[in-house]
């Protein structure tokens, strides 16, 4: 005792050390009143006996194997087939990997459901002060931080496989910690219970179903004009839900809104989606950028990718920066052979597709292959200077989908450089192909339903070649 006690005097106690010591006797305190005082260490906890989340979590997503040659060998006897699906309920946010899905003339179910939006000036001095106000679409083109907010689709319980989705609801999650020391004890707490990446949070949950009349007075929602690119459509505002806090972590200055989609007012799609005479209904979308679906082929990426420059910062370039719905493979054994272009955009070529009957014996999905999917909109930046979500170029698949953390040149340098392939969008970069579903009774709107299951393989119904129609 007497040798602990001399090594203990001979300590100097000097003001940094003095404060050191306070810092973490008051971190650990906070730690540990938050232990106690949190009423629900898992915040899911209660949802879990009602509900099931829906998707695959990251260790058993079909896009583990993204980048095998296996992908990039396409053979006669081994057609493409649906590697993966992805819904992007809200936005710009981080999507949810299903193994199946039902199909809507909006595409695949829950998808782009809802938008966060921004209000921007008209600069129109002749109006009055409500009506220069506009809201304005927000992605990760503005604010790539989007891509770090997590959502998750909870579904009902019912035992059926064809649920009813009355009662389903998202949960939208996204880093917040306070400031100082409650916030270094906010992050420690939230390792020692999630594991090394657990983080802080802040959440709040949506309803998938849309709100009724007594909902939409009740909660305080009001309906607004809300711009997506050139269109302006009515919807559902509903930001009161969102905590004051996403505004600061996104950065944000303007007004943040976030709007649903009213069901009876969903956006028509023309140019080069199939007429109503043809499809027996006109394709329409929600919150989507132009078409219902978004439709990449594994075998073309890997091709850009063998093009494009790497760094640190994007040493491959992962599918999900293109934010597809659907996840197309070709899948052959002979590795030893390189592929060609042609092979490699085989998808440019089909106007028309199928997909096979599911496992529960439902017929085969039909889709109208409507154009390639474009990723540059420097014309339309030139001719609508004002608009900020307009930059130079879409850089849309240069943010990280995990992190929001956007790459200066890449993808978009090499799309440019290699992908100039469609006369209707010269200089623009395409990769993908944008879809619109086709129904076997397309005029009966109780009949207008498909379904896309993982493993499907895809057969080609129609070729033919494709030009872009631009806004």
């Amino acid at each position: 005792m007497s040798s602990f006690a001399s090594v203990i005097g001979q300590v100097e106690v000097t003001p940094i050390y003095l404060l050191l010591v306070i810092t973490t006797s008051a971190a650990l305190l906070i730690a540990t009143t938050l232990i106690l005082l949190e009423p629900d260490p898992d915040p899911d906890a209660s949802l879990r006996q009602t509900h099931s989340k829906a998707g695959l979590p990251p260790s058993k997503s079909n896009l583990r194997d993204q980048a095998s040659p296996a992908h990039h060998q396409p053979r006669p006897d081994h057609p493409p087939r649906l590697q993966s699906l992805f819904i992007y309920p809200l936005k710009s946010c981080q999507g949810i990997e299903l193994t199946r899905s039902r199909v809507l003339p909006t595409g695949l179910e829950f998808d782009r459901l809802y938008t966060f939006a921004q209000t921007r000036d008209r600069h129109d001095e002749n109006a009055e002060a409500d009506e220069r106000t506009c809201w304005e679409f927000l992605t990760q083109r503005q604010l790539p931080l989007l891509a770090s907010i997590e959502v998750d689709l909870w579904l009902p319980r019912t035992g059926d496989p064809h649920r009813e989705t009355s009662g389903a609801l998202l949960t939208i999650r996204f880093p917040w910690r306070a400031t100082g020391l409650i916030g270094l004890a906010q992050c420690a707490l939230a390792k020692l219970r999630r594991g090394p990446r657990g983080r802080p949070e802040k959440r709040f949950a949506l309803p998938i179903d849309f709100p009724t009349e007594a909902d939409i007075a009740r909660r305080g929602y009001q309906y607004a004009d809300v711009k997506i690119w050139k269109e302006v459509t009515t919807a559902l505002n509903m930001g009161i839900e969102v905590p004051p806090e996403l505004k600061q972590y996104l950065g944000l200055r303007n007004r943040l809104g976030l709007f649903r989609m009213d069901p009876s007012r969903q956006r028509q799609v023309f140019r080069c989606a199939p007429r109503k005479e043809v499809a027996g209904y006109q394709p329409v979308v929600d919150f989507h950028d132009a078409y219902p679906l978004h439709l990449l082929n594994l075998s073309s990426l890997q091709d850009l990718e063998s093009k494009m420059e790497k760094d640190q910062i994007i040493p491959s370039l992962d599918a999900r920066r293109f934010r597809a719905n659907m996840i197309a493979s070709f899948v052959g054994s002979d590795l030893s052979q390189p592929v060609s272009a042609a092979e490699a955009y085989d998808e440019e070529t089909w106007r028309s597709i199928s997909f096979g009957r599911d496992t529960h014996g439902n017929a085969q999905s039909l889709f109208d292959v409507s154009c390639r999917t474009v990723r540059n909109m420097s014309r339309l930046h030139a001719i609508f200077p004002l608009l900020n979500c307009l930059s130079s170029r879409c850089k849309m698949p240069n943010v990280d989908p995990t992190t929001g953390v956007r790459h200066r040149l890449e993808p978009d340098r090499s799309l440019r450089k290699y992908r100039d392939v469609d006369e209707g969008a010269p200089k623009w970069g395409c990769l993908g192909m944008q879809l619109c579903p086709m129904f076997q009774d397309g005029d009966d709107p109780t009949r207008r339903e498909s379904v896309l299951e993982v493993g499907m393989e895809v057969v080609v119904l129609e070729r033919g070649s494709h030009v872009y129609i631009p806004q």
